[in-house]
Protein backbone atom coordinates (compact mmCIF):
# COMPACT_ATOMS: atom_id res chain seq x y z
CA UNK A 1 0.00 0.00 0.00
CA UNK A 2 1.57 3.47 -0.99
CA UNK A 3 1.45 6.50 1.68
CA UNK A 4 -1.79 8.41 1.58
CA UNK A 5 -4.03 5.49 0.17
CA UNK A 6 -7.33 4.90 2.63
CA UNK A 7 -7.82 1.99 4.27
CA UNK A 8 -10.17 -0.09 2.11
CA UNK A 9 -12.52 -1.63 4.75
CA UNK A 10 -15.93 -3.93 5.03
CA UNK A 11 -18.21 -4.08 7.16
CA UNK A 12 -20.36 -7.32 7.85
CA UNK A 13 -23.60 -6.70 10.68
CA UNK A 14 -27.19 -8.48 9.94
CA UNK A 15 -28.01 -5.35 12.10
CA UNK A 16 -28.66 -2.64 9.60
CA UNK A 17 -28.79 -0.13 13.08
CA UNK A 18 -25.72 -1.04 14.27
CA UNK A 19 -23.89 -1.02 10.68
CA UNK A 20 -25.56 2.60 9.93
CA UNK A 21 -23.89 3.38 13.65
CA UNK A 22 -20.67 2.57 12.59
CA UNK A 23 -20.70 3.59 9.45
CA UNK A 24 -21.24 7.66 11.13
CA UNK A 25 -19.71 7.07 14.05
CA UNK A 26 -16.42 8.29 13.04
CA UNK A 27 -15.02 10.72 9.90
CA UNK A 28 -13.78 7.64 8.33
CA UNK A 29 -11.65 9.26 4.88
CA UNK A 30 -10.44 11.82 7.07
CA UNK A 31 -8.91 9.56 9.38
CA UNK A 32 -7.79 7.38 6.82
CA UNK A 33 -10.31 4.51 5.64
CA UNK A 34 -12.90 3.90 3.02
CA UNK A 35 -16.29 1.74 3.45
CA UNK A 36 -15.89 -0.09 0.44
CA UNK A 37 -19.39 -2.03 1.23
CA UNK A 38 -21.43 -4.04 3.87
CA UNK A 39 -23.28 -7.42 4.32
CA UNK A 40 -25.58 -8.91 5.96
CA UNK A 41 -24.29 -12.21 6.82
CA UNK A 42 -20.48 -14.27 5.93
CA UNK A 43 -22.10 -15.51 2.68
CA UNK A 44 -22.57 -12.17 1.38
CA UNK A 45 -19.61 -10.89 2.73
CA UNK A 46 -17.55 -13.56 0.68
CA UNK A 47 -19.31 -12.59 -2.21
CA UNK A 48 -18.03 -8.88 -1.84
CA UNK A 49 -14.55 -9.45 -1.23
CA UNK A 50 -13.21 -10.02 -5.01
CA UNK A 51 -15.10 -6.88 -6.24
CA UNK A 52 -14.71 -4.60 -3.11
CA UNK A 53 -11.14 -5.92 -2.08
CA UNK A 54 -11.01 -4.92 1.63
CA UNK A 55 -7.91 -4.57 3.57
CA UNK A 56 -9.91 -4.78 6.61
CA UNK A 57 -12.85 -6.30 7.85
CA UNK A 58 -15.47 -5.41 10.82
CA UNK A 59 -17.67 -8.77 11.41
CA UNK A 60 -20.13 -9.56 14.49
CA UNK A 61 -20.08 -12.78 15.60
CA UNK A 62 -23.70 -14.56 15.40
CA UNK A 63 -25.50 -13.97 12.23
CA UNK A 64 -27.68 -16.17 9.94
CA UNK A 65 -26.84 -18.47 6.84
CA UNK A 66 -22.80 -17.82 7.77
CA UNK A 67 -21.96 -16.59 10.90
CA UNK A 68 -18.52 -14.48 12.08
CA UNK A 69 -16.61 -17.46 12.96
CA UNK A 70 -16.87 -19.32 9.70
CA UNK A 71 -16.43 -16.28 7.63
CA UNK A 72 -12.95 -15.40 10.14
CA UNK A 73 -11.43 -18.94 9.05
CA UNK A 74 -12.56 -18.93 5.51
CA UNK A 75 -11.11 -15.41 5.01
CA UNK A 76 -7.92 -16.59 6.76
CA UNK A 77 -7.43 -19.29 4.71
CA UNK A 78 -8.28 -17.92 1.39
CA UNK A 79 -6.97 -14.25 2.09
CA UNK A 80 -4.83 -13.95 4.69
CA UNK A 81 -3.74 -10.59 4.55
CA UNK A 82 -7.07 -9.14 5.75
CA UNK A 83 -7.03 -8.21 9.09
CA UNK A 84 -10.35 -8.84 11.08
CA UNK A 85 -11.80 -6.91 13.49
CA UNK A 86 -14.37 -8.90 15.50
CA UNK A 87 -18.13 -7.51 17.18
CA UNK A 88 -19.32 -9.84 19.88
CA UNK A 89 -21.83 -9.17 23.07
CA UNK A 90 -21.01 -10.16 26.48
CA UNK A 91 -21.82 -14.21 26.33
CA UNK A 92 -19.71 -15.11 22.95
CA UNK A 93 -16.21 -14.86 24.53
CA UNK A 94 -15.80 -19.29 23.52
CA UNK A 95 -16.54 -17.64 20.23
CA UNK A 96 -14.32 -14.56 19.92
CA UNK A 97 -11.55 -17.19 21.46
CA UNK A 98 -12.08 -19.57 18.27
CA UNK A 99 -11.59 -16.38 15.94
CA UNK A 100 -8.39 -15.22 18.14
CA UNK A 101 -6.61 -18.85 17.32
CA UNK A 102 -7.28 -18.05 13.12
CA UNK A 103 -5.72 -14.64 13.18
CA UNK A 104 -8.09 -11.65 13.66
CA UNK A 105 -6.86 -7.79 14.93
CA UNK A 106 -8.76 -7.53 18.06
CA UNK A 107 -12.40 -7.08 19.12
CA UNK A 108 -15.25 -4.63 20.32
CA UNK A 109 -18.01 -5.67 22.39
CA UNK A 110 -20.92 -4.29 21.03
CA UNK A 111 -22.45 -2.48 23.96
CA UNK A 112 -19.27 -0.85 24.65
CA UNK A 113 -18.67 0.15 20.79
CA UNK A 114 -18.67 3.66 20.37
CA UNK A 115 -16.13 6.20 18.49
CA UNK A 116 -12.92 6.03 20.09
CA UNK A 117 -13.29 2.03 21.05
CA UNK A 118 -13.89 1.66 16.63
CA UNK A 119 -10.74 3.83 15.62
CA UNK A 120 -8.36 2.44 18.44
CA UNK A 121 -9.15 -1.07 16.79
CA UNK A 122 -9.15 0.04 13.09
CA UNK A 123 -5.72 2.24 13.99
CA UNK A 124 -4.77 -1.35 15.77
CA UNK A 125 -5.54 -3.32 12.21
CA UNK A 126 -3.85 -0.71 9.75
CA UNK A 127 -0.76 -0.33 11.33
CA UNK A 128 -0.23 -4.46 10.75
CA UNK A 129 -0.82 -3.48 6.77
CA UNK A 130 2.82 -3.23 5.33
CA UNK A 131 3.41 0.64 4.28
CA UNK A 132 -0.03 1.67 5.71
CA UNK A 133 0.38 5.34 6.84
CA UNK A 134 -3.02 7.37 7.77
CA UNK A 135 -3.84 10.33 5.58
CA UNK A 136 -3.12 13.97 5.89
CA UNK A 137 -6.75 15.41 6.53
CA UNK A 138 -4.97 18.59 4.90
CA UNK A 139 -4.10 16.51 1.48
CA UNK A 140 -6.71 16.62 -0.26
CA UNK A 141 -10.32 18.02 0.75
CA UNK A 142 -11.75 15.45 -1.77
CA UNK A 143 -11.29 13.13 0.00
CA UNK A 144 -14.25 13.83 2.88
CA UNK A 145 -16.85 13.56 -0.38
CA UNK A 146 -17.51 9.70 -0.45
CA UNK A 147 -18.62 10.05 3.59
CA UNK A 148 -20.73 13.80 2.73
CA UNK A 149 -22.64 12.04 0.03
CA UNK A 150 -23.04 8.61 2.54
CA UNK A 151 -24.43 10.91 4.87
CA UNK A 152 -26.69 12.86 3.37
CA UNK A 153 -28.24 9.94 1.76
CA UNK A 154 -29.05 8.43 4.89
CA UNK A 155 -30.51 11.28 6.17
CA UNK A 156 -27.56 12.47 8.48
CA UNK A 157 -26.72 16.49 8.67
CA UNK A 158 -23.40 17.02 7.08
CA UNK A 159 -21.85 19.90 7.50
CA UNK A 160 -19.36 20.21 4.30
CA UNK A 161 -16.86 22.66 3.22
CA UNK A 162 -19.20 24.41 0.13
CA UNK A 163 -15.55 25.46 -0.83
CA UNK A 164 -14.32 22.39 -1.74
CA UNK A 165 -17.14 21.20 -3.09
CA UNK A 166 -17.54 23.50 -5.56
CA UNK A 167 -13.62 22.77 -6.41
CA UNK A 168 -14.58 19.59 -7.01
CA UNK A 169 -18.11 20.39 -9.31
CA UNK A 170 -17.11 23.28 -11.12
CA UNK A 171 -20.49 22.53 -13.29
CA UNK A 172 -23.43 24.44 -12.65
CA UNK A 173 -26.45 21.14 -12.91
CA UNK A 174 -25.90 17.39 -11.10
CA UNK A 175 -27.42 14.02 -12.36
CA UNK A 176 -27.56 10.54 -10.70
CA UNK A 177 -27.31 7.94 -13.14
CA UNK A 178 -27.41 4.80 -11.58
CA UNK A 179 -26.98 1.14 -12.95
CA UNK A 180 -29.28 -1.78 -12.34
CA UNK A 181 -27.06 -5.11 -11.22
CA UNK A 182 -29.70 -6.94 -8.71
CA UNK A 183 -27.76 -10.30 -8.87
CA UNK A 184 -25.79 -9.90 -11.94
CA UNK A 185 -21.56 -10.10 -11.38
CA UNK A 186 -20.12 -8.03 -14.03
CA UNK A 187 -17.23 -6.14 -14.69
CA UNK A 188 -19.04 -3.26 -16.48
CA UNK A 189 -19.08 -0.74 -13.90
CA UNK A 190 -15.66 -0.43 -13.95
CA UNK A 191 -15.68 0.46 -17.83
CA UNK A 192 -18.75 3.38 -17.68
CA UNK A 193 -16.83 6.28 -15.94
CA UNK A 194 -14.32 5.97 -18.87
CA UNK A 195 -17.06 5.77 -20.96
CA UNK A 196 -18.61 8.95 -19.75
CA UNK A 197 -15.27 11.25 -19.69
CA UNK A 198 -14.20 10.27 -23.24
CA UNK A 199 -17.21 11.41 -24.87
CA UNK A 200 -18.25 14.85 -22.65
CA UNK A 201 -15.39 17.88 -22.34
CA UNK A 202 -16.64 19.68 -19.52
CA UNK A 203 -17.52 17.07 -16.72
CA UNK A 204 -16.86 15.63 -12.99
CA UNK A 205 -18.33 13.20 -11.21
CA UNK A 206 -17.97 10.86 -8.56
CA UNK A 207 -18.86 6.92 -8.29
CA UNK A 208 -20.27 5.58 -5.07
CA UNK A 209 -22.16 2.43 -3.76
CA UNK A 210 -24.81 2.33 -1.38
CA UNK A 211 -26.27 -0.61 -2.29
CA UNK A 212 -23.72 -2.59 -3.81
CA UNK A 213 -26.38 -4.03 -6.68
CA UNK A 214 -26.60 -0.26 -7.25
CA UNK A 215 -23.62 1.48 -8.11
CA UNK A 216 -24.43 4.86 -8.70
CA UNK A 217 -22.33 7.87 -10.50
CA UNK A 218 -22.84 11.45 -9.30
CA UNK A 219 -22.37 13.31 -12.98
CA UNK A 220 -21.38 17.53 -12.93
CA UNK A 221 -22.05 19.14 -15.88
CA UNK A 222 -23.34 22.53 -16.83
CA UNK A 223 -27.03 22.43 -18.45
CA UNK A 224 -25.84 22.87 -22.30
CA UNK A 225 -24.12 19.24 -21.74
CA UNK A 226 -26.89 17.37 -19.80
CA UNK A 227 -28.19 15.64 -23.58
CA UNK A 228 -24.77 14.70 -24.18
CA UNK A 229 -24.95 12.88 -20.49
CA UNK A 230 -27.96 11.60 -21.66
CA UNK A 231 -27.08 10.59 -25.11
CA UNK A 232 -23.25 8.88 -23.61
CA UNK A 233 -25.59 6.89 -21.01
CA UNK A 234 -28.19 5.80 -23.80
CA UNK A 235 -25.14 4.91 -26.05
CA UNK A 236 -23.02 2.75 -22.98
CA UNK A 237 -26.39 1.22 -22.10
CA UNK A 238 -27.17 0.08 -25.83
CA UNK A 239 -23.52 -1.85 -25.99
CA UNK A 240 -24.04 -3.80 -22.41
CA UNK A 241 -27.25 -5.85 -22.82
CA UNK A 242 -28.48 -7.25 -19.96
CA UNK A 243 -27.68 -4.26 -17.71
CA UNK A 244 -30.16 -1.73 -16.55
CA UNK A 245 -29.54 2.15 -16.50
CA UNK A 246 -31.56 4.71 -14.69
CA UNK A 247 -30.93 8.95 -14.88
CA UNK A 248 -32.66 10.83 -12.93
CA UNK A 249 -33.55 14.51 -13.02
CA UNK A 250 -31.06 17.14 -13.16
CA UNK A 251 -30.83 19.05 -9.46
CA UNK A 252 -29.16 22.64 -8.88
CA UNK A 253 -27.81 22.33 -5.30
CA UNK A 254 -25.23 19.48 -4.18
CA UNK A 255 -27.19 18.94 -0.82
CA UNK A 256 -30.35 17.84 -2.69
CA UNK A 257 -28.18 13.88 -3.44
CA UNK A 258 -29.78 12.21 -0.90
CA UNK A 259 -33.54 13.16 -1.84
CA UNK A 260 -32.88 12.96 -5.74
CA UNK A 261 -31.74 9.48 -4.70
CA UNK A 262 -34.22 8.35 -2.67
CA UNK A 263 -37.37 9.84 -4.53
CA UNK A 264 -36.22 9.55 -7.89
CA UNK A 265 -33.30 7.12 -8.34
CA UNK A 266 -34.49 4.31 -6.03
CA UNK A 267 -38.08 4.31 -7.58
CA UNK A 268 -36.61 4.32 -11.03
CA UNK A 269 -34.81 1.12 -10.05
CA UNK A 270 -38.10 -0.17 -9.15
CA UNK A 271 -40.25 0.94 -11.95
CA UNK A 272 -37.23 -1.06 -13.98
CA UNK A 273 -39.01 -4.27 -12.85
CA UNK A 274 -42.12 -3.08 -14.96
CA UNK A 275 -40.27 -2.12 -18.14
CA UNK A 276 -37.41 -5.03 -18.28
CA UNK A 277 -37.45 -4.35 -22.52
CA UNK A 278 -36.49 -0.26 -21.29
CA UNK A 279 -32.51 -0.85 -20.82
CA UNK A 280 -32.46 2.80 -20.04
CA UNK A 281 -34.97 4.43 -18.01
CA UNK A 282 -35.50 7.69 -17.38
CA UNK A 283 -38.65 9.72 -15.58
CA UNK A 284 -39.73 10.75 -19.19
CA UNK A 285 -40.25 7.79 -20.34
CA UNK A 286 -42.99 6.63 -17.73
CA UNK A 287 -45.96 6.20 -18.91
CA UNK A 288 -49.36 7.44 -17.47
CA UNK A 289 -51.07 4.91 -14.90
CA UNK A 290 -53.87 3.52 -15.45
CA UNK A 291 -57.03 5.55 -13.85
CA UNK A 292 -58.92 4.14 -10.91
CA UNK A 293 -57.28 0.58 -10.77
CA UNK A 294 -59.83 -1.32 -8.66
CA UNK A 295 -59.05 -3.66 -6.15
CA UNK A 296 -59.46 -7.19 -7.50
CA UNK A 297 -62.88 -8.84 -5.96
CA UNK A 298 -61.60 -11.80 -4.65
CA UNK A 299 -65.13 -12.62 -3.14
CA UNK A 300 -66.53 -12.78 -6.90
CA UNK A 301 -63.49 -14.79 -8.11
CA UNK A 302 -64.51 -17.21 -5.73
CA UNK A 303 -68.18 -17.62 -6.19
CA UNK A 304 -67.72 -18.01 -10.07
CA UNK A 305 -65.24 -20.81 -9.59
CA UNK A 306 -67.58 -22.39 -7.24
CA UNK A 307 -70.28 -22.30 -9.52
CA UNK A 308 -67.59 -23.48 -12.16
CA UNK A 309 -68.11 -20.31 -14.66
CA UNK A 310 -64.03 -20.96 -14.86
CA UNK A 311 -64.08 -19.10 -18.31
CA UNK A 312 -65.26 -16.33 -16.81
CA UNK A 313 -63.47 -16.04 -13.85
CA UNK A 314 -60.32 -16.76 -15.71
CA UNK A 315 -61.05 -13.87 -18.35
CA UNK A 316 -61.76 -11.54 -15.10
CA UNK A 317 -58.32 -12.43 -13.74
CA UNK A 318 -56.66 -12.09 -16.68
CA UNK A 319 -58.04 -8.53 -17.24
CA UNK A 320 -56.97 -7.71 -13.98
CA UNK A 321 -52.83 -8.58 -14.12
CA UNK A 322 -53.10 -6.98 -17.91
CA UNK A 323 -53.62 -3.57 -15.82
CA UNK A 324 -52.18 -4.22 -12.51
CA UNK A 325 -48.80 -4.52 -14.66
CA UNK A 326 -49.52 -1.40 -15.90
CA UNK A 327 -49.41 0.27 -12.31
CA UNK A 328 -45.75 0.37 -12.17
CA UNK A 329 -45.54 2.20 -8.73
CA UNK A 330 -47.28 -1.03 -6.90
CA UNK A 331 -44.14 -2.31 -4.68
CA UNK A 332 -42.29 -5.31 -6.56
CA UNK A 333 -43.21 -7.30 -3.29
CA UNK A 334 -46.71 -6.70 -3.51
CA UNK A 335 -46.94 -7.47 -6.85
CA UNK A 336 -45.37 -10.76 -6.59
CA UNK A 337 -47.74 -11.69 -3.35
CA UNK A 338 -51.22 -10.90 -5.58
CA UNK A 339 -49.89 -13.95 -7.93
CA UNK A 340 -48.55 -16.33 -5.07
CA UNK A 341 -51.59 -15.83 -3.20
CA UNK A 342 -54.05 -16.16 -6.28
CA UNK A 343 -52.15 -19.57 -7.34
CA UNK A 344 -52.77 -20.75 -3.39
CA UNK A 345 -56.43 -20.19 -3.41
CA UNK A 346 -56.78 -21.55 -7.00
CA UNK A 347 -55.59 -24.64 -5.72
CA UNK A 348 -57.59 -24.35 -2.71
CA UNK A 349 -60.67 -23.58 -4.12
CA UNK A 350 -59.73 -26.92 -6.71
CA UNK A 351 -59.57 -29.32 -3.89
CA UNK A 352 -62.14 -28.15 -2.01
CA UNK A 353 -64.22 -29.01 -5.00
CA UNK A 354 -62.73 -32.46 -5.08
CA UNK A 355 -60.87 -31.96 -8.23
CA UNK A 356 -58.15 -33.96 -8.58
CA UNK A 357 -55.39 -31.14 -8.06
CA UNK A 358 -52.11 -33.42 -6.76
CA UNK A 359 -50.29 -32.33 -9.61
CA UNK A 360 -50.61 -28.87 -9.33
CA UNK A 361 -50.49 -28.63 -5.88
CA UNK A 362 -46.71 -30.26 -6.07
CA UNK A 363 -45.93 -27.93 -8.36
CA UNK A 364 -47.15 -24.50 -6.50
CA UNK A 365 -44.32 -24.28 -4.39
CA UNK A 366 -42.15 -24.13 -7.28
CA UNK A 367 -44.41 -21.32 -8.64
CA UNK A 368 -43.92 -19.77 -5.54
CA UNK A 369 -39.77 -19.58 -5.44
CA UNK A 370 -40.43 -18.88 -9.13
CA UNK A 371 -42.59 -15.85 -8.76
CA UNK A 372 -39.77 -15.02 -5.88
CA UNK A 373 -36.57 -15.10 -7.74
CA UNK A 374 -38.69 -13.63 -10.90
CA UNK A 375 -36.44 -10.53 -12.38
CA UNK A 376 -39.17 -8.60 -13.92
CA UNK A 377 -43.34 -8.57 -14.40
CA UNK A 378 -43.16 -10.25 -17.62
CA UNK A 379 -41.52 -12.93 -15.77
CA UNK A 380 -44.28 -13.24 -13.09
CA UNK A 381 -47.43 -13.20 -15.59
CA UNK A 382 -45.88 -16.05 -17.78
CA UNK A 383 -45.74 -18.08 -14.42
CA UNK A 384 -49.46 -17.21 -13.51
CA UNK A 385 -50.41 -18.38 -17.16
CA UNK A 386 -48.93 -21.63 -17.14
CA UNK A 387 -50.17 -22.09 -13.71
CA UNK A 388 -53.69 -21.65 -15.08
CA UNK A 389 -52.78 -23.60 -18.08
CA UNK A 390 -52.02 -26.69 -15.63
CA UNK A 391 -55.47 -25.84 -13.65
CA UNK A 392 -57.83 -25.77 -16.51
CA UNK A 393 -56.01 -29.38 -17.45
CA UNK A 394 -57.32 -30.73 -14.47
CA UNK A 395 -60.84 -28.98 -14.16
CA UNK A 396 -61.19 -30.21 -17.61
CA UNK A 397 -59.92 -33.94 -16.96
CA UNK A 398 -62.56 -34.23 -14.72
CA UNK A 399 -65.21 -32.57 -16.39
CA UNK A 400 -64.82 -34.27 -19.71
CA UNK A 401 -66.25 -37.39 -17.09
CA UNK A 402 -69.64 -38.31 -18.31
CA UNK A 403 -71.56 -37.35 -15.55
CA UNK A 404 -69.94 -33.95 -15.29
CA UNK A 405 -70.75 -33.11 -18.59
CA UNK A 406 -74.28 -33.92 -17.56
CA UNK A 407 -74.02 -31.18 -14.61
CA UNK A 408 -72.79 -28.71 -16.55
CA UNK A 409 -75.53 -28.50 -18.85
CA UNK A 410 -78.03 -28.81 -16.31
CA UNK A 411 -76.12 -25.94 -14.58
CA UNK A 412 -76.22 -23.79 -18.34
CA UNK A 413 -79.94 -24.51 -18.40
CA UNK A 414 -80.32 -22.78 -14.99
CA UNK A 415 -78.28 -19.84 -15.72
CA UNK A 416 -80.38 -19.47 -18.76
CA UNK A 417 -83.73 -19.58 -17.96
CA UNK A 418 -83.11 -18.42 -14.34
CA UNK A 419 -85.39 -15.30 -14.67
CA UNK A 420 -88.08 -17.69 -15.57
CA UNK A 421 -90.68 -19.14 -12.89
CA UNK A 422 -88.54 -22.84 -13.39
CA UNK A 423 -88.81 -25.59 -10.78
CA UNK A 424 -87.06 -28.95 -9.87
CA UNK A 425 -89.80 -30.83 -11.77
CA UNK A 426 -89.28 -28.45 -14.97
CA UNK A 427 -85.58 -29.03 -15.01
CA UNK A 428 -86.07 -32.85 -14.23
CA UNK A 429 -88.53 -32.91 -17.53
CA UNK A 430 -86.05 -31.11 -19.44
CA UNK A 431 -83.70 -33.48 -18.71
CA UNK A 432 -85.43 -36.66 -18.50
CA UNK A 433 -84.45 -37.54 -14.80
CA UNK A 434 -86.77 -38.46 -12.15
CA UNK A 435 -87.30 -35.05 -9.93
CA UNK A 436 -85.96 -36.93 -6.72
CA UNK A 437 -83.05 -38.67 -7.85
CA UNK A 438 -82.20 -34.94 -9.67
CA UNK A 439 -82.24 -33.50 -6.24
CA UNK A 440 -79.92 -36.04 -5.30
CA UNK A 441 -77.68 -35.88 -8.43
CA UNK A 442 -77.39 -32.28 -8.02
CA UNK A 443 -76.10 -32.17 -4.54
CA UNK A 444 -73.84 -35.10 -4.70
CA UNK A 445 -72.00 -33.43 -7.69
CA UNK A 446 -72.45 -29.52 -7.00
CA UNK A 447 -71.63 -29.31 -3.47
CA UNK A 448 -75.20 -27.33 -2.84
CA UNK A 449 -78.82 -27.76 -3.50
CA UNK A 450 -80.62 -27.09 -6.41
CA UNK A 451 -82.92 -24.03 -4.93
CA UNK A 452 -79.52 -22.63 -3.15
CA UNK A 453 -77.91 -22.69 -6.83
CA UNK A 454 -80.93 -21.28 -8.35
CA UNK A 455 -81.09 -18.72 -5.78
CA UNK A 456 -77.75 -17.92 -5.87
CA UNK A 457 -77.67 -16.89 -9.50
CA UNK A 458 -80.85 -14.46 -9.05
CA UNK A 459 -79.46 -12.59 -6.48
CA UNK A 460 -76.32 -12.42 -8.23
CA UNK A 461 -78.32 -11.68 -11.36
CA UNK A 462 -80.26 -9.11 -8.95
CA UNK A 463 -77.15 -7.50 -7.16
CA UNK A 464 -75.66 -6.71 -10.76
CA UNK A 465 -79.13 -4.91 -11.55
CA UNK A 466 -79.23 -2.97 -8.28
CA UNK A 467 -75.55 -1.75 -8.57
CA UNK A 468 -77.15 -0.17 -11.88
CA UNK A 469 -79.27 1.50 -10.67
CA UNK A 470 -81.44 1.89 -13.75
CA UNK A 471 -84.98 -0.07 -12.32
CA UNK A 472 -86.56 -0.13 -8.71
CA UNK A 473 -85.93 -3.07 -6.53
CA UNK A 474 -89.47 -4.53 -6.51
CA UNK A 475 -89.08 -4.70 -10.59
CA UNK A 476 -85.52 -6.41 -10.23
CA UNK A 477 -87.17 -9.55 -8.20
CA UNK A 478 -89.20 -10.47 -10.80
CA UNK A 479 -86.99 -9.75 -13.40
CA UNK A 480 -84.84 -12.61 -11.85
CA UNK A 481 -87.59 -14.79 -11.25
CA UNK A 482 -89.22 -14.08 -8.22
CA UNK A 483 -93.05 -13.49 -8.01
CA UNK A 484 -93.42 -13.17 -4.47
CA UNK A 485 -91.16 -9.59 -3.32
CA UNK A 486 -91.09 -9.88 0.36
CA UNK A 487 -89.86 -13.38 -0.55
CA UNK A 488 -87.16 -12.24 -2.74
CA UNK A 489 -86.25 -9.79 -0.10
CA UNK A 490 -85.48 -12.49 2.28
CA UNK A 491 -83.80 -14.64 0.09
CA UNK A 492 -81.53 -11.54 -0.95
CA UNK A 493 -80.52 -10.41 2.56
CA UNK A 494 -79.56 -14.27 3.98
CA UNK A 495 -77.27 -14.53 0.78
CA UNK A 496 -75.71 -10.64 0.92
CA UNK A 497 -76.32 -10.25 4.75
CA UNK A 498 -78.30 -7.47 3.86
CA UNK A 499 -81.64 -5.95 2.41
CA UNK A 500 -81.71 -4.95 -1.18
CA UNK A 501 -81.89 -1.30 -0.24
CA UNK A 502 -79.26 -1.51 2.09
CA UNK A 503 -76.77 -3.28 -0.74
CA UNK A 504 -78.06 -0.48 -2.91
CA UNK A 505 -76.63 1.86 -0.68
CA UNK A 506 -73.81 0.41 0.30
CA UNK A 507 -72.27 0.39 -3.32
CA UNK A 508 -73.12 3.74 -4.50
CA UNK A 509 -71.08 4.97 -1.47
CA UNK A 510 -68.40 3.28 -2.54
Amino acid sequence: MTVGELCRTLIVDDEMLIRQGIKHYINWEQEGFLIVGEASNGQEALELIESTNPQIIITDIVMPIMDGEELTRIVKDKFPQIEIIILSSFGEFDYVRSTFQNGVVDYILKPKLDAQSLLKALQTASSRISGFQKVDKNTDSRLSIGQTIEKLISGYEANFDVESIVRAFPYSHYILLGMDLKKQKTEVQKKWEDALLHSIDQVAYYSFNVDHTIPVLLVNVNEENIDLVMNSASTFARGNPGIGFVLTEEFLDFSQIGTVYKESLLKLINYRFYFPHKQFLTKRDLPQLPVNQESFNLDWFTDEFKRKNFDEAFRYLHDHVSLLSKCYTIDVYEYKSFFGNIIFNITILLSNMEYNVKEIENARYSYFKSIEDANNADEVAALLKQFIVEAKACIYSTEDQPDNLNMKKIMEYIRNHYAEPITLKDVAKQFHFNPSYLSNYFSTHNNEGFIEYLNKIRIEEAAKLLIQGIVSISEISGMVGYSDHSYFCKVFKKIKGVSPSQYKRKQTLR
